[in-house]
């Protein structure tokens, strides 16, 4: 398995150390009759289809895991630790999704 890569990396260029703190000023500010851009949120901030997928796909997962844990119950074998913890990780990746799926504004992840 090789890299598909073909040509060479761009070289880094790191500014000398005045440079750095002249480039950190404040840029001039927009003149008062120059419209501005209004402030635009990130692509993937709140992308439906994303949280569709992966909220659909975590309440899949979680249902499937607590279905391989709930089998041998219905044989009438008696339930273990290990069952038990693999039915409660079944159910909280289930609720993931549903959380995933129900936030309107992708608050789930933020910390800030």
């Amino acid at each position: 398995m090789g890299s598909s890569l073909t040509q060479p990396f761009d070289p880094v260029k790191v500014a000398a150390p005045g440079e750095a703190a002249r480039s950190a000023s404040p840029a001039p500010l927009a003149a008062s009759g120059a419209p501005t851009s209004p402030e635009q949120t990130p692509v993937f901030n709140n992308c439906w289809s994303c949280r569709v997928l992966s909220g659909s796909g975590l309440i899949g997962a979680g249902g499937y895991v607590y279905w391989v844990a709930r089998k041998p119950l219905k044989l009438g074998y008696p339930p273990n630790p290990g069952t038990v913890m693999q039915m409660v990780i079944g159910i909280s990746i289930a609720c993931w999704g549903i959380v995933i799926l129900s936030d309107p504004r992708g608050k789930a992840f933020r910390t800030g």
